[in-house]
């Protein structure tokens, strides 16, 4: 059996809080996104796209041994914005600061033996972000997304700790997807 997953952190309740008050202004806007449901907003490092049951012990053993490497990470929410661009959108997001380059590392270092299980590596280099919502199709009239960006542009907010990497199940339901923790594991090393 395949299960379509990902990895991310949860995000603590007093950004959460933030978070939801952002995209609850954003889903006033009459943008025509499919919005994300804020209590499935998480910060993704890998996606594992369609992962097989019986590989669920081993990838976790493997994912493990790269978490007992890595400490704690420090984030915070600056800013919003859109992928690729606001006058081609087709992501929304919160942007973030931090343990940036360190966290790269930890997702590179995440890869290297998730190629073993059919995961396929990415390329990109990471920038980490919250994801508000997608565009449903081309924006034609940009007024109200450039409003909202203007309004949020200076968002910020204290740091907070990321101690936890979770494995999360992905369901896809006509009223969105429903994320499942399935494993998890603490960062529990120096670097």
């Amino acid at each position: 059996m395949e299960i379509r997953s990902f990895l991310a952190f949860e995000l603590p309740p007093e950004i959460k809080t933030m978070v939801t008050r952002v995209y609850e202004d954003a889903r006033r806007s009459n943008l025509d996104v499919r919005w994300v449901r804020p209590e499935g907003i998480h910060l993704t490092v890998v996606f594992l796209g369609n992962i097989q049951a019986g590989d669920l012990e081993a990838l976790g053993n493997e994912v493990g041994r790269v978490c007992s490497d890595f400490s704690s990470f420090q984030i915070a929410l600056e800013g919003i914005g859109c992928f690729p661009n606001p006058r081609n959108p087709r992501v929304i997001w919160l942007g973030l600061v931090g343990h940036i380059e360190r966290m790269a590392l930890f997702r590179d270092r995440l890869q290297e033996p998730l190629l073993a299980f059919g995961v396929k590596e990415e390329r990109r280099s990471f920038k980490p972000h919250l994801t508000l919502g997608r565009f449903k199709k081309p924006l034609k009239d940009q007024p109200p997304l450039l409003k909202l960006m203007e309004k949020h542009k200076d968002l910020t907010s204290p740091a907070f700790p990321l101690h936890e990497l979770v494995l999360f199940k992905s369901d896809l339901n006509p009223g969105g997807a429903v994320y499942t923790k399935m494993l998890s594991w603490p960062l529990s090393g120096a670097e």
